[in-house]
């Protein structure tokens, strides 16, 4: 493991293998782990593997949508992607990623990457008013003691809280389902355009289930929340430093939760937007 900030590009690359259509492989590090690796991290890699397979720069991802159908460890990893529909002006791509080390079902995975086309431009959702991410709380208490809470995913990621109490701190008190993060990487995640790489955004749109520990307040029981499925809608570029993850909880019932989130550059653009369902279980620290 890592000591410093983890580069997501590097850690999530994938390589072709030769004759054999469709097939890749990753070697994703313990460096996105909570406990297992960032459903958003995964998603990360399959996409590139769906990226590199597809071959169309002018063509960019509009949605993606993945199951979670078994845990994934992290290290070795196999993508085998299928294009399902090339087109003029769409595509459709489908992979499955696995772990090398565990056979059977990971993560099964469907995009749509799409050409720009006349039509109208209407936003119809406006950004909170929010503080500047440099007038927020910033969350470096975090950074969990890796001896009872090993979450390796927070060296890499620098957080300020904008909407909510800061809940590293203690006192803080439960509030509405409604939580807003500014998320900036350590290591710069940029396209030789200088753009954000839209693959950087899965990792921290992958966080909606602070704005459920938000309203259960700080006498629930911490858990963890194993993603079901995550979609994720891609509205434009941005060459925003930082990104607020503006999340709602809108259901927890019988064991399980659904969540969504808006995220938005610093000029107040909406740049994409996931929902996700998942699975809460009780965390209990190592001992």
């Amino acid at each position: 493991m890592t000591k410093g900030p983890a580069d997501l590009a590097a850690d999530t690359a994938v390589t072709k293998i030769d004759k054999v259509p469709g097939l890749y492989t990753a070697r994703l590090p313990d460096h996105w782990n909570y406990l297992n690796p960032s459903g958003g991290a995964l998603l990360t890699v399959a996409l590139r593997a769906m990226r590199d397979e597809l071959a169309h720069s002018e063509l960019s991802l509009l949605s993606v949508t993945t199951l979670f159908c078994a845990p994934i460890h992290a290290g070795d990893l196999v993508i085998e992607v299928r294009v399902l529909r090339r087109g003029e002006s769409a595509a459709q791509v489908r992979a499955t990623l696995t772990a090398a080390s565990q056979p059977g079902p990971g993560l099964d995975v469907v995009a749509t990457y799409v050409r720009d086309r006349a039509g109208p431009d209407v936003v119809g959702i406006t950004m909170p008013d929010v503080p500047r991410p440099s007038d927020c709380a910033a969350a470096e208490g975090k950074m969990f003691d890796p001896s009872s809470w090993p979450f390796p995913f927070y060296r890499n990621v620098e957080i300020a809280q904008a909407i909510g109490e800061p809940m590293w701190r203690p006192g803080w008190k439960q509030g509405e389902a409604h939580v807003a993060y500014w998320y900036r990487y350590r290591v710069p995640q940029r396209l030789e355009s200088g753009e954000l790489d839209p693959l950087a955004l899965p990792p921290i749109a992958d966080t909606m289930p602070s704005a459920l520990s938000r309203k259960l307040g700080p006498d629930h029981p911490r858990f963890l929340a194993p993603s079901l499925d995550l979609t994720l809608y891609f509205f434009g570029p941005t060459s925003s430093e930082w990104i607020l993850v503006e999340s709602f909880a809108e259901r927890a019932r019988a064991g399980y939760a659904v969540c969504s989130a808006n995220l938005w550059d610093e000029s107040g653009s909406l740049v994409a937007r996931a929902t996700q369902s998942m699975t809460l279980r009780e965390l209990k620290p190592r001992g």
